[in-house]
């Protein structure tokens, strides 16, 4: 299984940091755009990123994330482009973190084991199925432990002790902790408060570090996440409206970014906000 989560952790324990993982999508609006725009938060100091696969029904998605989903297929996105783009980040960030977040329809139509064959090869470090319970996950752990991936499991706001230890138990590299109940977005803020006991619990049980999402969108979000004890926060849906600004083109026509630059510059600024809030 690959450390490279255990090594990025440890780097930034030493260094009294905590981690800041970006969300982006790939292909939105384009491929060749999606390795630039991933690059920039990379070169700006995320810590690990997380990667969304385009999917027709993303529904743990919020109304951002999702146009970010119809923008990338219209581009005539694909699994094949996008397992494309993880290799030529990989080979050009050989020790990021990298996580793959894949809704589950994707493994069932390509062959469970194919899937995660793939993605390890192409340079994956994890998948997380939003859609898959802890509970219903055998066929999907098999086949991410045979082939090398860490399977990522969603701790509920307020779970129970039973389902914590279920995502304790098999969750590797990270458990991805929400900070309060529905979908992702900034449209509803986090709830810091209770996750404490999550993270408490987590680490009683011998559970992974643990990641704060949904809802995580300024630094005094990021000092709150770190606060309550976790290991870093995942931010995805304020990267994604960053993005949109400068993204042309609507449903059904692909889109393009209008100015490169200006794009890369907002979102280092923004990542460099964010990972500033990582030092304590």
């Amino acid at each position: 299984m690959t450390n490279r989560y255990d090594r990025a952790f440890v780097e930034l324990k030493e260094k009294g940091e905590g981690a800041f993982v970006p969300f982006i999508m790939l292909s939105d609006p384009s491929p060749e755009e999606a390795i630039e725009i991933v690059s920039a938060v990379v070169d700006a100091g995320a810590d690990a990123v997380e990667l969304g696969v385009p999917f027709t029904d993303p529904i743990a998605d919020g109304p951002t994330i999702q146009i970010s989903h119809t923008r990338a297929l219209d581009g005539g996105a694909t699994v094949d482009k996008a397992i494309d783009q993880v290799r030529v980040l990989r080979e050009k960030y050989p020790d990021l973190p990298i996580g793959m977040l894949i809704y589950s329809n994707v493994p069932y139509v390509r062959g469970v084991d194919s899937f995660y064959k793939e993605f390890h090869e192409a340079g994956a470090d994890s998948i997380l199925l939003p859609d898959v319970p802890v509970r219903e996950s055998k066929l999907f752990t098999d086949a991410a432990e045979k082939h090398g991936v860490n399977p990522i499991f969603i701790a509920p706001a307020q779970a129970s002790k039973e389902t914590l230890a279920g995502v304790a138990a098999h969750s590797k590299g990270y458990i991805y902790a929400v900070s309060r109940d529905g979908v992702t977005g900034t449209e509803t803020v986090a709830e810091p408060l209770g996750l404490a006991d999550v993270v408490t619990e987590a680490a009683a049980l011998g559970g992974a570090p643990v990641l704060v999402g949904f809802g995580i969108s300024t630094p005094e979000h990021v000092a709150e996440v770190l606060d309550s004890g976790a290991t870093g926060a995942i931010t995805g849906s304020a990267i994604t409206k960053i993005v949109n600004k400068y993204v042309e083109g609507s449903h059904p026509e692909p889109g393009r970014v209008t100015d490169m630059d200006a794009l890369k510059a907002e979102l280092t600024e923004y990542v460099q906000s964010m990972k500033a809030a990582t030092k304590r």
